[in-house]
């Protein structure tokens, strides 16, 4: 049988998702709690990986079982192994096909910046002082994103991908007194490419690169052309989609 877990993590103190020979993961730890609880050796497959420092709300990952499991019991005992920084949310039944990679319809991330300093947020904001933004144009630009597919602009150099393409369907930045959060929706993200986005429309606030300038940059294809990409710790994984008809409902 395939089930689906939903988890959530603070990534600060891990090497990303993907399982590493020398560094601790996410995948890693899901991997020895899961195998524990049930004895027996359990691979678990992510709708997709997070750099070393980006954190999740939520991420759906699937893995194999012979046996009926249960559910609510399984989870109590996965949780009692697992690090405090990460939990397991629900254990879902899919159909035997189901992958959590490949089935995902849209994925949504947030930037979440800090305008000012706060000790209690260095994990999880990025602090921005001194720096005087325009957001009116920084959302100018961002509607920009929805009209292309091509992000090779913003994708990590070297990357093995067979297509830089992706259909963003939302783009915006939303203040909230000193929190500025960039949301971002799309079907597929390419590696760094939400980071290396917040970096150059923060250059579009700051006046650095006008709106016309971010556009050629998209066209451009290069990231070289891009701005800097933003630190990882702002950087959080909100929802990952995925069609009713692959869960199986009892």
């Amino acid at each position: 049988m395939r089930y689906f877990i939903e988890l959530a993590y603070k990534g600060t103190h891990y090497h990303g998702w993907q399982y590493q020979p020398n560094a601790i993961s996410i995948q890693e730890c899901i991997h020895k709690a899961f195998s524990t609880v049930l004895r027996e050796k359990i691979e678990v497959v992510g709708a997709g990986r997070t750099d070393a420092g980006v954190h999740a709300e939520q991420l759906f990952a699937h893995f194999d079982f012979e046996k009926e499991i249960n559910i609510d019991e399984t989870i109590y005992k996965v949780n009692s192994i697992l690090p405090k920084d990460i939990v397991v949310y629900s254990i879902l039944k899919s159909k035997a096909d189901a992958h959590a990679r490949f089935d995902a319809v849209g994925r949504s991330y947030e930037y979440r910046i800090l305008l000012g300093r706060n000790p209690f947020f260095n994990e999880t904001t990025w602090q921005v002082i001194n720096k005087k933004l325009n957001i009116a144009k920084m959302n100018e630009a961002a509607k920009i994103l929805v009209t292309y597919t091509n992000f090779k602009c913003f994708s990590r150099s070297n990357t093995d991908v067979r297509t830089y393409n992706c259909k963003v369907t939302r783009a915006e930045w939303i203040l909230s007194n000193k929190s500025l959060i960039f949301h971002v929706t799309a079907d597929r993200f390419l590696r760094n490419m939400v980071r290396a986005i917040v970096g150059t429309l923060l250059d579009v606030g700051t006046g650095k690169t006008s709106i016309e300038k971010f556009e050629e940059i998209i066209k451009s294809m290069d990231r070289c052309n891009a701005g800097p990409s933003a630190p990882a710790e702002g950087l959080f994984l909100t929802k990952v989609a995925y069609p009713k008809t692959i869960f199986i409902n009892e």
